[in-house]
């Protein structure tokens, strides 16, 4: 069967199970049996061979199961890094990589005198720690954008840090260590940090049976259920903070919809200052960052 004809036919397979981006993920998974790109895809409309084939209709009847497209190829790419992902750790999403780039930017303007953001030799190097890190994919582009910096990265899933240090050695990326434990329970605690980062669970428990089937059928519940009203985790991170952050050192949260009011509330409770929610894509204020002066 010629590839073409093959994607078509998926993509109705895709539209029948409530996909919604069928033709594309069609597209992905036919052009990925391939190894070819799209212009070669729709220029050359190449026949799939028996090994070919077969591997499209392995990939098509996985997703047609409602699995994540990301789990089925393997990897997901986030802000240039390739990032192998599975069952068991977290789909990083375009929300996560918007507060990437915001935190790359806050880094560059607020510690932009600090030693070690770029020289690897520097011995004033910026610390940055990465809470529910997941695949790594914060700490992992915090560190390849500072590769000055000593990034460290907790999470209490064993998949979840296994996956991240993968990642780690797939990127080359060195200036990064991964650590097993929830939230701050592994980190020495004597041990202060310029930069303190987290997308944590924050899906309210009783929402979960309404999200998609790739995230509530497939994902690890342990990196969606923020607890009855999904600010568990807030309430955990942001006063224990304070003792890890040095003067002057900034908290950067991802918000769920809704709770922005809420988590500002108490990080002004808890003594920080310079307190902004950030908007995403759709206008949701999804980031929130602040400032803590002792």
């Amino acid at each position: 069967m010629k590839s073409i004809e093959k994607l078509r036919d998926i993509s109705k397979r895709f539209s029948l199970c409530g996909i919604e981006a069928a033709g594309k993920e069609a597209e992905i998974l036919v052009r990925s049996a391939l190894d070819i790109n799209n212009l070669e895809l729709y220029r050359d409309d190449p026949e799939l061979g028996n090994e070919q084939a077969a591997a499209v209709e392995e990939m098509a009847g996985r997703r047609s199961k409602r699995e994540p497209l990301q789990y089925i190829l393997g990897y997901n790419d986030f802000l240039g890094l390739k990032l192998l992902v599975g069952r068991g750790v977290l789909v990083p999403r375009p929300e996560t990589e918007l507060m990437a780039e915001h935190a790359i930017s806050l880094i560059r303007r607020e510690f932009a005198e600090k030693g070690g953001l770029d020289d690897t030799d520097h011995r004033g190097r910026m610390t940055v720690l990465d809470l529910c890190t997941g695949s790594g994919c914060l700490a992992l582009s915090l560190a390849e954008e500072f590769p000055g910096a000593l990034v460290y990265g907790v999470d209490i899933s064993g998949t979840a840090i296994s996956y991240a240090k993968k990642n780690a050695g797939i990127n080359g990326t060195e200036n990064v260590s991964f650590i097993k434990g929830h939230l701050f329970g592994p980190v020495e605690q004597d041990r202060v940090f310029d930069f303190i980062i987290s997308n944590p669970p924050y899906i309210s428990t009783g929402e979960i049976q309404n999200l998609q089937p790739e995230i509530k059928d497939w994902e690890p519940l342990n990196a969606l259920d923020g607890g009855p009203d999904g600010l568990d985790f807030y309430r955990e991170i942001i006063p224990a903070s304070r003792k890890f952050l040095r003067e002057n050192g900034m908290l950067m949260l991802e918000l769920g919809a809704g709770c922005a009011g809420d988590v500002a509330g108490m990080l002004e409770d808890a003594g920080y200052t310079e307190v902004e929610a950030l908007k995403d894509y759709a206008g949701i204020k999804r980031i929130i960052q602040a400032k803590w002066t002792k």
